[in-house]
């Protein structure tokens, strides 16, 4: 039987960084397929008692900081903790990624890797269409084709649904890993996922 992972996620979450190339790597291990469904958190906190980072108390905040620095430690993945642009909108990003799956799963899922790479190592702003032509030209991917598809119409539909399936579904934050109708959030739940796939 074959197996499929709903990868719920955002490109600008660090947590999403942290385990993007883990969770691909157990996916492709269990040959399960991945779909790719970036979404927008901002419509997804409101409606399931999420809040933006700015707005969290400050216990939550600083401790934050004390599992990024743990995870990022422990991973051996490099991590700034107050990266230049962030936070910053993970919208445009978020639809290049779409673009990108047009061409492969391989080519959206290395697009949301270089992305994270960007925002937490590399110091660069997703937000800026010309960043994210530079990325795809240094993955070989046809820059100018992606941003046009990316402004297309059917492709900021295709976001919207994304973001209102993850809300059905019972998707609260990212990244969201849903398999056999469990969801397994954030990447530290990785390893429940390695064994659900595992059965």
């Amino acid at each position: 039987m074959s197996k499929s992972v709903d990868y719920y996620f955002t490109p600008v979450s660090p947590f999403t960084y942290l385990g993007h190339e883990r969770f691909v790597a157990i996916a492709r291990r269990h040959a399960a397929t991945i779909a790719v469904k970036p979404v927008d958190l901002g419509q997804v906190f409101p409606v399931s008692g999420g809040l933006p980072l700015a707005k969290r108390a400050p216990q939550r905040q600083a401790y934050r900081l004390v599992e990024l620095t743990r995870w990022s430690h422990f991973l051996h993945v490099p991590l700034n903790l107050h990266p230049a642009h962030f936070p910053v909108s993970a919208d445009l990003a978020s639809r290049w990624i779409l673009a990108a799956l047009e061409d492969s799963v391989d080519a959206a899922l290395a697009f949301a890797a270089a992305l994270g790479r960007a925002i937490w190592a590399e110091e660069r702003n997703i937000a800026d269409a010309g960043t994210l032509a530079a990325i795809a030209t240094a993955l070989g991917r046809d820059a100018g084709r992606l941003g046009e598809r990316a402004n297309a119409a059917d492709i900021a539909t295709r976001y919207a649904g994304l973001t209102q399936e993850a809300i059905d579904r019972g998707v609260f934050g990212a990244p969201t890993y849903v398999y056999d109708g469990q969801l397994f959030w954030g990447q530290d739940r990785l390893d429940f996922l390695d064994r659900a796939l595992a059965k």
